[in-house]
């Protein structure tokens, strides 16, 4: 009868588990980073276009540098017309502070981004780099099923070694072609 894991054990054997899939996943992850961030900066003017939003975005652009001008034409004028202290004094907030708006070009082209990004992250699924990325995660999940469904670690060890074996991963150290540190 093979004897059952303690906790600990099942712990040391998830921990390992991560210990070899997380700096790969981590390595997918950053390819795919730097794939999801140029092909979003390429797909928002696209998507802008496809949608009808590069007209609202000009236009909206327009808007707001014709409106920076006239707020700085604004601001200049009345902190010009304030010569006195205690008109200087009584002078609007909004004409010493910046103003606080309630939507902007930013927040359209922001919003563009992000559902760019949705459509970048479907079509990241489908690349190389993308099933290399789902391909590790499985086999991560996998690896941590198997820890906690088995019961001794013979069989988890055998169990472990199979399902590392498909992504280069050798469970099982082979420590006999390590040579021996000398002392001098």
């Amino acid at each position: 009868m093979a004897k059952t894991m303690a906790n600990y054990q099942r712990d040391h054997f998830k921990q390992k588990v991560r210990r070899h899939f997380d700096p790969l996943i981590q390595e997918q992850e950053l390819l795919v980073k730097q794939y999801r961030t140029e092909a979003t900066k390429k797909i928002v003017g696209k998507l802008a276009k496809k949608m009808g939003a590069d007209r609202i975005l000009a236009a909206f652009k327009n808007a707001e540098d014709q409106m920076k001008r006239v707020r700085e034409d604004a601001r200049t004028f009345f902190i010009k017309k304030a010569k006195t202290e205690d008109k200087k004094e009584k002078l609007n907030y909004n004409f010493t502070e910046r103003n606080v708006k309630e939507i902007s070009l930013s927040d359209c082209e922001e919003q563009l981004r992000d559902w760019a990004k949705e459509l970048v992250d479907r079509e990241i699924r489908r690349r190389p780099e993308g099933k290399m990325l789902n391909q590790l995660e499985s086999v991560k999940t996998k690896a941590i099923d198997t820890v906690m469904e088995s019961g001794s670690s013979e069989t988890l060890i055998k169990a472990l070694e199979l399902c590392t074996k498909k992504i280069g991963i050798t469970w099982v150290v082979d420590t006999s072609q390590i040579k021996q540190i000398a002392n001098n």
